[in-house]
């Protein structure tokens, strides 16, 4: 038996796994936060906005490289109508108002998920975003909006059920490799860190597929009050743990010195 770590996760294994190269975020409890300060709940997603903009500023300095947050989900739309219609429009100032910000600082912008049902004037927002920032390269920031873990998982098996149909591909020959290439993160790592602020401890049908190895990471903090030194914390507790993907303590510490 080849006891010998895969390529990818030997990389991530040997040196520098203190910092993670990845961080996804379910930025949670901006209703609670308006609501106990006896204000709308609008107000509590407007103070989060400061709080990306907090997280983004740390990611560079700690030299983490994918900044993953799940802004708005394909179960939103269940919420009030007024709700929606308020953090569509807010998605839509932060849009105006960041996205020259992070262009300078050479951050690419881009975003996953049904976009077409967010809008057509959001939609042109979001791709003129995406298309300012295609070449910048020092953090890859990407907010998942009317996104659902399953509804990518579907979407992916729909094109390779496609390519069967064609006669391009066996089913007998499906592998998870086979449809990575169809996830909306594909040529992205995998995330090594995932935090949910808010107290709640579930996913939330976020990243179902990519989450497998993540090291997950859950707060009472409310997004809100999640500022620096909280996300710092976040860090300290995963650069103290061991990452093994299924491998012996004693593997993972063979390949730190191999």
């Amino acid at each position: 038996m080849n006891n010998r770590l895969p390529d990818s996760q030997h990389a991530r294994l040997d040196g520098g796994a203190s910092v993670p190269q990845h961080v996804a975020v379910i930025m949670d409890g901006n209703g609670r936060w308006a609501k106990a300060r006896g204000l709308p709940r609008i107000a509590g997603h407007r103070k989060g906005v400061e709080r990306v903009r907090d997280l983004v500023a740390v990611c560079g300095e700690r030299g983490i490289r994918y900044l993953t947050l799940f802004a708005f989900s394909s179960e939103n739309w269940r919420r009030p109508e007024q709700e929606v219609r308020l953090l569509l429009e807010l998605f839509m100032t932060a849009l105006e108002r960041e996205v020259k910000k992070l262009h300078k600082n050479a951050i690419r912008f881009r975003v996953i998920g049904d976009i077409e049902g967010l809008g057509e004037p959001l939609v042109g927002a979001i791709l003129a975003a995406q298309s300012l920032t295609a070449m910048n390269d020092k953090l890859h920031l990407t907010v998942a909006a009317n996104y659902g873990g399953r509804w990518d998982i579907a979407r992916a098996a729909r094109a390779l059920a496609e390519r069967c149909a064609r006669g391009e591909l066996a089913a007998s020959d499906i592998t998870p490799a086979s449809l990575e290439p169809y996830l909306s993160l594909h040529g992205v790592p995998e995330p090594d860190l995932f935090i949910r602020t808010g107290g709640e401890q579930r996913i939330s049908n976020f990243l179902l597929w990519q989450l497998a190895y993540t090291e997950l990471y859950f707060t009472p903090v409310l997004w809100p009050d999640f500022e620096r030194k909280e996300f710092v914390l976040a860090l300290e507790s995963y650069a103290g743990r061991e990452r093994r993907f299924g491998h012996t303590g004693e593997q993972v510490e063979a390949a730190r010195h191999a």
